[in-house]
This record gives structure tokens, sequence and C-alpha cells, in this order.
């Protein structure tokens, strides 16, 4: 087959959430024989997307995309009819040979979702389109204002109603929540199949020597958006830190807005907190940060988008032989209701703070057995392998189907 994939994130090197998933899906297209039109941000090709003739990057250069970008909200909404464009400008180039010149629309997230569903309509093709998260759901932690607009409903309408509006043919979700979510919004069931979220197990995994826990840290890492660091990790780390003044309590990040006032008020609450904020990691080398902590916290609050979300750091986490306190986030409880290495509070930060507490009280070898048994777990359902294949065997069912 001939694929198009899209999406709004650099492509290489991947940054974690997300973006993430893209090079595994995209290898695994290429490992089958399809040939691949690679539509992103612009970004400096490894050696591996150079060298392979049947992978072709169509870089967008209007602007500069990113997690971290300047003007962010504005340029994502701006990004999706400029790069349809861009679609069919090169499908333009291509008339004469095969038409239509792509047999599927792979779209990664939202954003790239909206482009591939306009640019359809011009080149043809078929449309998957893989929903990593909720996007717009995550909108109802923003400032109140924004919140209060009557904005944020009708935007989540849109996003759930995204493959009828389309017509796409298949859709992968992150969750089953988000497939319910979407079935309810009118996409027939036998058009979604959910993909969960992996990780590189090859990454993130215990580490082969003991690390001492004297003194013990919390850890947390991930983008620092405002969904990630509010009231609840306010609270937690102040309850935590009132009963166990030695925790040291480690943000890896960007050291965004969000974060730099979090710790600020951090300290004003707590006298002799300990924190440390490393700042930006590279994905690969994320796992070493968190090898050395006792206990990965997911303090999110109460939001659609996040009930929806596979959250890539408990994943990780629990990769790494990291036993996890987490807020009840739907799809979290549901999916790992069994793990004996996640603890799920109440969406409030006194009971976050009694997990983190109760692990922390754990033996140390008894904490460590279980994050052990809980990574192996975690390696033979998630690793990127297994998931880059099923979305892989989705995408060829529906572009046979076309056929």
């Amino acid at each position: 087959m001939r694929v198009a994939f899209l999406t709004h994130e650099p492509f290489w090197p991947p940054s974690g959430g997300g973006s993430a998933e893209a090079p595994h899906v995209v290898r695994e297209l290429r490992r089958r024989g399809h040939e691949v039109d690679l539509f992103c941000p612009r970004f400096e090709a490894p050696e591996w997307v150079l060298g392979d003739p049947g992978l072709r990057v169509r870089a967008f250069t209007g602007w500069e995309m990113g997690r971290y970008t300047r003007l962010r909200t504005l340029k994502y909404l701006m990004y999706p009819s400029a790069l349809a464009r861009q679609v069919r400008g090169v499908a333009g180039e291509q008339r004469g040979r095969a038409w239509p010149p792509w047999d599927v629309l792979l779209a990664q997230h939202t954003i790239a979702s909206v482009a591939a569903g306009m640019a359809r309509r011009a080149v043809g093709g078929r449309l998957v389109f893989n929903y990593l998260d909720f996007l717009t759901g995550f909108m109802e932690a923003w400032p109140g204002a924004f919140t209060r607009s009557g904005l944020v409903p009708w935007l989540k309408r849109y996003e759930m109603t995204m493959p009828g509006r389309f017509g796409a043919e298949g859709v992968l979700t992150v969750s089953e929540p988000l497939a319910d979510r979407l079935v309810a919004a009118g996409c027939a069931r036998d058009r979604v199949r959910t993909l969960l979220y992996g990780y590189d197990s090859r990454v993130f995994q215990p580490g082969t020597t003991e690390v001492p826990e004297d003194p013990p840290v919390v850890v947390m890492h991930g983008s620092f958006d405002r969904h990630h660091l509010g009231p609840i990790a306010l609270e937690a780390v102040t309850r935590v830190h009132r009963e166990r003044p030695e925790v040291v309590f480690r943000f890896v990040g960007r050291e965004t807005p969000n974060l730099k006032r979090f710790v600020g008020e951090l300290h004003r609450r707590c006298h002799g907190l300990r924190v440390e904020c490393p700042g930006f990691v590279a994905y690969e080398q994320m796992a070493r940060w968190l090898r050395g902590a006792s206990v990965g916290i997911v303090p999110y609050e109460e939001t659609e988008g996040a009930h929806c979300a596979f959250v890539a750091k408990a994943v990780e986490y629990l990769g790494c032989g990291l036993p996890v306190a987490s807020t009840p986030l739907e799809n979290l409880s549901r999916h790992f209701a069994q793990e004996p290495a996640m603890a799920f509070s109440g969406f409030d930060g006194e009971s976050l703070a009694r997990r983190v507490l109760e692990w922390l009280a754990m033996p140390t070898s008894r904490r460590r057995e279980l994050g052990k048994a809980a990574s192996e777990r975690v390696a033979s359902e998630l690793d990127w392998s297994r998931i880059a294949a099923r979305a892989v065997d989705w995408v060829e069912h529906v572009g046979k189907a076309g056929r």
C-alpha cells in the first residue's frame, strides 16, 4: 500500500507522549513493505530515515511547531489547513501516475486528523484517525474564563464527531473509555479499534544494580501542562512533606511556567522542602531519572481528557519497576485494576498523599519485588513492537477494504 502519514509533532527524536509512537508505526509500515510519505514539521532526519527510499519526508516548513513553541495554540489551530494544502500540493504533483496517490491517509492525533480529513476530499484514499488522547477534554482544566465561555463543550463535540464529519473508515484509540465516547458520538463501533499506548521496554526497565533509597524520592515526569500540576498535586506534596520531610520530590521535564509556579508555591508552603528539577531530558535518557526513585506519581486533575488517556508516565514508571500512586483516571483504573504495583487515590490531594506514604512505608525489598513483576507484565503487553503491529494490522484492514 501507499500511505500518507500525518502528524503535528516533530517526528524525530521522540519527545515523549504521543510523539514516541510515530517512529514505531512508520517502521512497522516499512517493514511490511508499504510506501510512506511522512508529513510532519521539519526535523533533523536520522540515517534510518534518509537511507530508506520507500520513506519520503514531506517536511512542513511554514512555521516552527512543537510542544514548547511560542504561540503554540494559535499555530496548532492554523496547522491543519496549512498541512492539508501541502498534502494536496504533493498529490497534484503525482497526477498522471497512480490516483489516488495514497491508499490510506493515516493521521496521528486530532490536529493532524483534521488536516487528513480536509485533504482527503481532494486527493481520495481511505482515512484512519489515530486518537492518542481526547485533546479538547483536557481544556476542562484551563482557566475559568475560558471554560465558562461555552467553547469547551463545542470543541469536545467537534473532536468526538470528526470520524463521521470526515467519513473516516477506521479509527484507532488509545483507550476503551475514548472508544466508548466516540461510539456514543455516532462513530460506528465496527470502525473503531482500541490500540492502547506503548513504551520502549529496552529503555524503560529496572536497573541492573540496586540504588539506595536514602532519602526516598517521589518522581514525576512529563510536559507539565495545566492538567498535570493542579490543586491535587499541590496538596499531595504538601501533606507528604509534612509527614516525611526527608522525601525528595523530583520533577523531570522542561521547566514550563506551570512547573515554575507550582514549585514556587510549594516552597512558600513547605519550609525545607527538597525539590529537584533537572529540566528537559531526552526520551532515551529518561529512565535513569526514574530508576533512582521510590515512587512515581500521576496527580492529574479530573477531566474527560485525563479519563480517556493511557497515561504514558504510568506505563514508564512500571516499566522501570516503580510502584505508582495515581488519581483514579477512568482508563488507568480500568486497565490496571488488578495491578499490585498501582495504587489509586480519590481526586483529592489528601488521599493521593496517603497512597504515596503507604508505598514509602512498605519495605524497599517488597516494593522492588512488586515493581519487577509489573515491569515484566507491561513489557509483554505494551512494548512498542506490539502496539505498532496492532496499529498496522488495522491500517492494512482498512486499506484492503477499499480495493
